[in-house]
């Protein structure tokens, strides 16, 4: 069984999730790539606000394809979490609760999440068509000129991830490898 998780994400429901739970985040993330960060970090260097409030909120590294008709987006898998590594730590410290991609973190990030209280989860690549089933609305928000790396607000119901570093720091993508090795 796998526990239903409401998001935005208390600082409790974080603390309580461990690295290899598989869990349903149902409620409100946004989705942003690459450019997206980019300019949310020259906002924050020039002291604007963000496009949305990070405090307990979730991002999903995700650019959706174009919606079929009848749908509200296409397909939405996670893109590779490392990319958006420089940018990460200053985002968890400003109360980013969580981060949906693929792939591994670097140290800085890890360190971030620990220190902040924060998780990492990770969607299956390759199931974008599958995962957009668990999305209900999708508007964009902010930074339309970036088509697809807009930074979009989500309604997702059941939306499948499993966590992969802690808010104590256990990597799943290093105790898999020990585990299995054994």
């Amino acid at each position: 069984m796998n526990p239903t998780v409401k998001v935005p994400l208390s600082k409790e429901d974080a603390k309580n999730l461990r690295s290899g739970d598989t869990v349903l985040l149902t409620g409100t993330i946004y989705t942003a790539r690459d450019a997206a960060h980019k300019r949310m970090q020259e906002a924050l260097d020039r002291g604007e606000k963000l496009p949305f409030n990070l405090l307990g909120n979730v991002i999903y590294y995700m650019g959706p394809s174009p919606a079929r008709e009848g749908r509200p987006i296409g397909s939405a898998g996670p893109t590779t979490a490392s990319r958006m590594d420089k940018y990460t730590p200053a985002l968890l410290d400003l109360g980013l609760g969580a981060m949906i991609g693929k792939g591994k973190r670097a140290k800085e990030v890890k360190d971030s999440i620990v220190r902040n209280g924060s998780v990492y989860f990770a969607a299956v690549g390759g199931a974008g068509a599958l995962l957009s089933k668990r999305i209900l609305s999708s508007e964009v928000i902010a930074y339309d000129d970036l088509g697809t790396e807009a930074v979009r607000r989500l309604q997702v119901q059941d939306f499948p991830v499993i966590v992969v570093i802690d808010s104590q720091g256990n990597d799943l993508y290093e105790t898999a490898v020990k585990e299995y090795a054994r």
